[in-house]
C-alpha cells in the first residue's frame, strides 16, 4: 500500500476523523487486483499515518465500488477503536438512496434476509440460510416511470446487501452489472445508489455529527432520465 496524491472530495476533518464523499468507479480498498488508486491509497497520501491493518487504513466501513457517498475515516487508534464499536453496536447511522426497477407492492417495509457468498460465483453474495444476519428497510422516495426512487437504511452493513436484498425482492438497482443487468439508457458506470446520509457520535467529543451528501450528476440525471414517460 502506496500513498497516492489523489484528490479527496472532504466533507469533514478533524484531528480524529475524516468524512470523505466517494466518487462512483473508486475502489475503496484493495481487492481482486485493484492495488493502487483506491481511497485507502488517497488516504494515505492525504494523512501521513492512519490506524488499523494498512490494506484498510482508518477505514470504519466501506462502500462498493461504483457507489458514491459518505464514508467515516478513522485517523487514530482511540477513534478507530470507538468507531468500531459503535459500529458492531448500530449506533452509526447510514441512509442511502437507490433507483431501483419497476414499483414496489408496498411503499415501505424491511427485508430481512441472512447473506453468504454465492457458491457458484465467488464474487457475489445470496440469500443463505447460513449466512450472516441482514436487515435493510427502505422507503418509497419517489414514483418514476418504470422505476422507483428509494431510500434504504441499514441495520446491518453486509456486502452488497441493498444490492442482493432488492434483486431478492425482484426490484434490482438500476444498472447494477451482478444483480440486475446494465441499462445502456443510463449514464451510469455501475448501480444507481448512493450513500447520501451518515450520522455517528464523535469519539472524543461525544457530539453527534450529522452530514449529507448530493447524489453525483450520473445518478441526477438517471433520476430524471425515469421521471419521463416513454416516447
Amino acid at each position: 500500500m502506496e500513498p497516492e496524491a489523489v484528490a479527496l472530495d472532504i466533507a469533514y476533518e478533524d484531528d480524529d476523523v475524516l468524512v470523505v464523499d466517494k466518487a462512483a468507479g473508486m475502489v475503496t480498498h484493495p481487492a481482486h487486483g485493484a492495488v493502487d488508486g483506491t481511497l485507502v491509497n488517497a488516504l494515505l497520501g492525504h494523512v501521513a499515518s492512519l490506524p488499523g491493518e494498512r490494506v484498510r487504513a482508518g477505514l470504519v466501513h466501506r462502500l462498493d465500488r461504483d457507489t458514491s457517498g459518505l464514508i467515516l475515516v478513522a485517523k487514530t487508534d482511540a477513534a478507530l477503536g470507538t468507531l468500531g464499536r459503535a459500529m458492531q453496536a448500530r449506533y452509526i447511522e447510514r441512509e442511502y438512496r437507490g433507483i431501483v426497477t419497476g414499483t414496489l407492492d408496498e411503499p415501505a417495509g424491511t427485508i430481512r434476509g441472512a447473506l453468504g457468498r454465492d457458491p457458484r460465483n465467488r464474487l457475489k453474495y445470496t440469500i443463505r440460510n447460513e449466512g450472516k444476519p441482514a436487515v435493510t428497510h427502505y422507503a418509497l422516495r419517489e414514483a418514476l416511470v418504470g422505476a422507483s426512487e428509494l431510500v434504504f437504511r441499514l441495520e446491518t452493513g453486509r456486502t452488497h446487501q441493498i444490492r442482493v436484498h432488492l434483486a431478492a425482492l425482484g426490484h434490482p438497482l438500476v444498472n447494477d452489472p451482478l444483480y440486475g443487468r446494465r441499462d445502456a439508457r443510463v449514464p451510469l458506470a455501475g448501480q444507481a445508489l448512493h450513500a447520501w446520509r451518515l450520522r455517528f457520535k464523535h469519539p472524543r467529543t461525544k457530539q453527534m455529527m450529522s452530514f449529507e451528501s448530493e447524489p453525483p450528476l450520473e445518478y441526477l440525471a438517471t433520476l430524471e432520465f425515469f421521471r419521463r414517460p416513454p416516447e
